[in-house]
């Protein structure tokens, strides 16, 4: 089971209907001992860091993850979920995250406006086997205005965005992405499938061609749709 952390913040329905999209089965999961048990765990997350960091702690699901990173359990962190497996950040110094990757967690400066909302594309930086379907190029959906300061190998996708920011980052068995893969038409499915296939053996059809992996969802490559604002979005919400 992929056990999609409930911790009462985040896109969680969202995701979950990304992954019977692709013929995954994901829960969602609020109770310590159920992800304890999970196969592969996702971390989402959007708001404010501290508020996160806190509400993950507050429902005792710190511990089990901790444990299941240990067990080399898959872990896939989207967006402030993906800032949790840094070290902390400046949006709430009070407040630590995980750790998993070393680094702090800073808010972009020198950009045309923040939060950055809306699709902009990844450059590929090094190679993980989540992101076997994905191209040097493609579009996701991004909604924030703090990134993490991740250097070296685990830095594994940038974006620019008045600079150049860490998009993707990762190792063996865990993968933080600072987009929104469950927002990102079928470039977002075919990620969260490669994801999927490493939790079922490949029974989802690892090997399957691009077209085959987006599962009819919307057909070919995700690119930006005006109707989500463009690159520079609409209204921004206080902080992501």
């Amino acid at each position: 089971m992929i056990a999609v952390a409930d911790y009462g913040v985040g896109n969680l329905a969202s995701v979950k209907k990304a992954f019977a999209a692709i013929g995954a089965e994901a829960e969602l999961v609020a109770d310590p001992d159920a992800l304890a048990r999970a196969d592969a765990i996702v971390l989402p997350g959007v708001g404010n860091f501290g508020h996160c960091a806190r509400e993950f702690r507050r429902r005792g699901l710190d511990a089990p993850l901790r444990e299941a990173h240990q067990r080399d359990v898959p872990i896939l962190g989207i967006c402030v979920g993906m800032q949790l497996l840094f070290e902390g950040s400046e949006e709430d110094e009070g407040a630590d995250g995980l750790g998993f990757f070393r680094g702090p967690v800073t808010k972009m400066r020198g950009t045309p406006r923040l939060p950055q909302i809306g699709w902009n594309s990844v450059r590929l930086r090094g190679r993980h086997p989540w992101l076997r379907e994905v191209d040097d190029g493609d579009h996701f959906y991004f909604v924030h205005s703090f990134v993490p300061e991740a250097q070296g190998d685990i830095v594994l996708g940038t974006v620019e965005y008045g600079g150049e920011r860490v998009a993707i980052a990762g190792n063996e068995n865990v993968l933080g992405v600072q987009f929104h893969p469950e927002k990102s038409g079928a470039n977002g499915l075919r990620l969260l499938r490669a994801f999927a296939d490493s939790v079922d053996g490949g029974s989802l059809g690892g090997g399957a061609s691009r077209d085959a992996a987006d599962g009819g969802f919307s057909g070919g490559r995700a690119s930006p749709d005006p109707a989500d604002g463009g690159s520079s979005g609409g209204g921004a919400p206080r902080t992501w």
